[in-house]
């Protein structure tokens, strides 16, 4: 999980950056610029506020996408150690049985999987038409 999190910062500054730029282009920043605000109180009432919505959205989308990584190199078998439950543990192993009829024991693990990872996308995509309305029409 601390490798998952060390690889994918640079995309939540990417975001944050990008939108803090895109607030900062608005008029209200320019406002609260030439009334000569402290740049502490801009950025805590202003640019923050504004800026979060689309990391609260990146935040739950790479969710789904870090629970899958995970899966995968738990298959793999260089992911969480033997001991620890994962479902691409379950599914690797399983995956000797396939042919042998007892197909179940990857089939329900791979279904968990993909039903967690395709709901929390959903959530996701719900949460950013709630959080942005203009993205729906």
């Amino acid at each position: 999980i601390i490798a998952l999190a060390i690889v994918q910062w640079a995309l939540y500054a990417r975001t944050v950056r990008a939108a803090a730029m895109v607030e900062r282009r608005k008029e209200y920043f320019e406002a609260a610029t030439c009334l000569e605000l402290s740049n502490t109180r801009i950025i805590w009432k202003h640019l923050l506020p504004n800026s979060v919505s689309s990391l609260i959205v990146l935040a739950t989308l790479q969710t789904a996408h870090s629970i899958s990584i995970e899966a995968t190199l738990s298959f793999l078998g260089v992911g969480v150690p033997i001991t620890e439950p994962s479902l691409g543990s379950l599914i690797s192993n399983g995956f000797d049985y396939i042919l042998s009829g007892a197909y179940w024991i990857t089939f329900f693990p791979g279904i968990m999987l993909l039903a967690t990872v395709a709901a929390i996308n959903i959530f996701g995509d719900q949460l950013r038409a709630i959080i942005n309305p203009r993205l729906s029409k």
